[in-house]
């Protein structure tokens, strides 16, 4: 059992489905913008990893800090990988990087980057992620592809970094994903600065138990 993203399927490694965002559930505008919903990454004196940029308050570096450090591989977009050109090569957490895509990686993209891989849909990336990950988690970004693995159950834990934020409209945590699904009772609850940190168990349906 993973102490922060709580259980772990019997022999596979959990999946966290994992963003910033906004009271009003959505993770970037409809340009894409973010907007005030990543203030809180640079609004304190407390670096979540030695080299990296981001100061936050006490509270949320140890929390950040204990999922970055459980994590074995991240699942993103062919939207955000596009977006980001895939963090240069350079993923914020975990070895590997699985990216869900219809169209091929880039032929001139990185090509020393051996620890990305590329899946032609959301349960072929959690299935490869879950090898490259071994004991380890694997955090899957929110919004479209996050939002198809929560519909299929391929979800153990959603962690939502809450940001005093209303966007209005945007890109939804869940992406397309409908219809009414009970969560647990939440496992962790850390008050950050301008940023409420949250976790929830999953439930299995009655169908994806038989």
């Amino acid at each position: 059992m993973n102490p922060v993203t709580g259980k772990s399927p019997a022999g596979k490694s959990p999946v966290l489905m994992h963003a910033v965002v906004s009271v009003d559930g959505f993770i970037a505008d409809a340009e894409d913008q973010v907007g005030a919903l990543f203030d809180w990454y640079g609004n304190g004196d407390v670096p979540i990893v030695e080299d990296a940029g981001f100061r936050v308050s006490k509270a949320s570096a140890e929390y950040t800090r204990a999922i970055w450090d459980s994590l074995g591989v991240i699942i993103m977009g062919r939207r955000l990988f596009d977006l980001t050109n895939g963090w240069d090569a350079k993923p914020p957490a975990g070895e590997h990087v699985v990216v869900v895509s219809h169209r091929p990686r880039p032929a001139d993209w990185h090509p020393e980057a051996s620890h990305y891989h590329f899946a032609r849909d959301v349960p072929e990336a959690v299935a490869r992620a879950r090898e490259l990950a071994g004991t380890r988690s694997v955090a899957i970004t929110a919004g479209d592809i996050g939002g198809q693995a929560f519909a299929l159950g391929l979800v153990d834990v959603v962690a939502m970094d809450v940001a005093p934020v209303v966007l209005g409209a945007g890109r939804r945590f869940f992406g397309s994903a409908a219809g009414e699904r009970l969560l647990d009772d939440p496992h962790v609850v850390v008050q950050g600065d301008r940023v409420l940190h949250v976790q929830y168990r999953t439930r299995v349906t009655a169908a994806e138990s038989s």
